[in-house]
């Protein structure tokens, strides 16, 4: 999974069972292996620039989540579109990515709103997902 998102594996401390650090930018991304299920719906997002390779990717390897939040591709209120993957391991992971127009049309076609699936009030559609510009 983290070579989707262009992740280094960095030296790792011991900790007594597999763990991997990974540098993505600035920013560090903690693996562990254990014999645990993951939930449906547990997740942490990652934003990127530019989600079509990652997408791309994904669809190759299978790993799109098409089930925990009703489709693949969910476009939220602020402009925003996630991509909802599985690891190798059935975590969820969310794929974030800022400005519906700069999708490819194909993907833009896959797209659905978040208020396709769930009804949205004025309150909920002021709603933002943090996404750096």
């Amino acid at each position: 999974m983290w070579k989707l998102l262009d992740a280094e594996p960095i030296p790792t401390p011991n900790f007594g069972l597999p763990v991997q650090w990974l540098a993505l930018g600035r920013t560090q991304l903690h693996l562990f292996e254990r014999d645990l299920h993951p939930t449906s719906h547990h997740h942490f997002g990652i934003t990127v620039d530019d989600i079509e390779p990652v997408f791309r990717a994904a669809e190759r390897l299978g790993a799109l989540d098409r089930h925990a939040f009703g489709n693949h591709l969910v476009e939220l209120p602020g402009d925003v579109v996630q991509l909802y993957l599985r690891d190798p391991a059935g975590n969820l992971v969310e794929i974030d990515h800022h400005g519906v127009d700069r999708l490819p049309d194909e993907l833009r076609a896959q797209l659905q709103g978040l208020w396709d699936f769930n009804p949205q009030n004025d309150e909920h559609m002021r709603g933002r997902l943090f996404v750096p510009d």
